[in-house]
């Protein structure tokens, strides 16, 4: 009897346990809501970053947010690392037509010691939360590659380098695969960098050459160099289309009124005040670029609302939202994108939502878990890319294909496992996951954006 009682207790255990475990993993799984977290970090969003100084508080209770996708530590385990089978490449000779109206955010400050004689970017440092009583609560110091990177995902190119000619190939050949038309590539001026990378232009060149291999456009997504203005912007502008607006592979728009024209993305283009640009981008302005062989359409960054009326007076000709975290800003919020195409629509510029696979940058921002998205298996990434096709947009970009710190990356990912970390993948399905969403939902924009260019006056490609 005593044996009875005890087997009967034993397997009641387990079923509660395995009932637990259940609830867990279902959980885990729960859709995001569009509500607001803290800001990001010091150099991503300052205005934000002062809000949050002034007590924008938030209430975790109320928050729906998915903080699941986080590196798992201190596991004592062997490395593992699972490369993809051959069958995973696509047959580009069977891929539909390339969308030119897809865009995706694509950065080349990647480097490894075979190419750049050290590691940059993969050895991100962690970066401190402005509250020091937060930052002692979290680790500190730099990543340290190949096996320990500034990402909670794993490249199936292992550490690379921008560099690498095959990785630059390899990367086209993805894009093309999903039938993306374009890519944004993020710019400094020469000799300028971000504050952990190096010099990037040089690149450009090599970029170009194979994007025209695989009928690829390149536009240029310039980031906040320091003292950006009015003045050395035009002389930038310049620059690119001097020495790079005539190759092949070189991405211009067609506008209403039949001009072919550049498109530059401006990275956090709320910083310079509208009075500055309106003197680049207005026909009045004193360093205008407008009816000059230097003109093009400048998209600016809309975080807040109150951004948009900004953007009017600078003189911009469209808008985009960037940020993968849906509810984290006022135009990444999918609910807000009827209204600001509306604005668009109302003032004649173009609306450019950006759509992500999901968010994670706990590798870098370890104290930002509640702006963490959960892919949930490619379903955030199918939501965000209605939401965009609802709105009708003039183009759609995808952030991003390769900002592996911030885990936007639709850029083929493996599993992988050290003696310290568990870095997420994309399984259950293959490293091409996001590749082939891509694919899919770019044919379905093209046929729909079909339908209403006659009705909006869009160009047709």
């Amino acid at each position: 009897m005593a044996k009875f009682r005890r087997k009967t207790c034993i397997i009641l255990s387990l079923f509660i346990l395995f009932i637990f475990s259940l609830m867990m993993g279902l959980k885990m799984l729960r859709p995001n809501k569009a509500t607001f977290g803290d800001p990001f970090g010091l150099d991503l969003l300052p205005e934000l970053r002062q809000r949050s100084h002034l007590g924008k508080s938030f209430d975790s209770q109320k928050s729906d947010k998915i903080n699941s996708e986080t590196n798992v530590k201190n596991l004592k385990s062997v490395e593992i690392t699972v490369k993809a089978s051959k069958a995973s490449e696509p047959n580009l000779e069977e891929q539909p037509p390339l969308n030119y109206y897809l865009h995706v955010f694509y950065y080349s400050w990647y480097g490894n010691p075979q190419f750049d004689g050290k590691y940059v970017h993969w050895n991100h440092p962690i970066l401190k939360h402005w509250d020091p009583k937060i930052t002692k609560n979290y680790p500190q110091g730099k990543h340290n590659p190949p096996d320990d990177i500034g990402s909670s995902f794993y490249p199936e190119l292992g550490s690379y380098s921008s560099r690498d000619p095959s990785v630059i190939e390899t990367h086209m050949k993805q894009m093309y695969s999903a039938s993306i038309g374009v890519l944004a590539l993020s710019w400094y001026p020469p000799h300028s960098k971000d504050e952990n990378g190096e010099p990037t232009d040089d690149l450009v060149p090599g970029i170009l050459d194979k994007a025209h291999k695989y009928n690829l456009k390149v536009t240029f997504h310039i980031e906040p160099y320091s003292n950006r203005d009015e003045n050395n912007m035009y002389r930038n502008v310049k620059y690119i289309i001097d020495k790079y607006g005539n190759h092949p592979a070189f991405y211009r728009y067609k506008t209403k009124n039949g001009n072919a024209l550049p498109m530059f993305y401006v990275y956090d283009s709320y910083i310079t005040k509208p009075e500055k640009w309106a003197n680049l981008l207005t026909a009045s302005g004193s360093q205008s670029i407008r009816n000059s062989p230097y003109d093009g359409l400048f998209i600016a960054l809309l975080v807040e609302n109150k951004h948009k009326y900004d953007i009017l007076r600078g003189g911009f000709d469209g808008i985009y939202t960037y940020f993968a975290t849906n509810g984290f800003t006022y135009g990444s919020s999918y609910e807000n994108w009827g209204r600001l195409k509306f604005f668009c629509d109302q003032f004649n510029l173009m609306f450019i939502p950006s759509v992500g696979p999901g968010y994670i940058d706990t590798s870098i921002r370890p104290w930002n878990a509640q702006n963490t998205r959960n892919r949930v298996n490619g379903k955030y990434y199918e939501t965000a890319l209605s939401a965009a096709l609802q709105a009708q947009p003039s183009v759609i970009s995808i952030t991003s294909f390769n900002e592996w710190h911030e885990g936007t990356q639709i850029e083929k990912a493996v599993p992988k496992r050290t003696s310290n970390t568990v870095y997420l993948d994309y399984r259950p399905h293959k490293p091409s996951l996001y590749l082939e969403l891509t694919r899919k939902w770019s044919e379905k924009y093209s046929k729909e954006r079909a339908t209403y260019e006659l009705d909006h006056q869009l160009p047709v490609s």
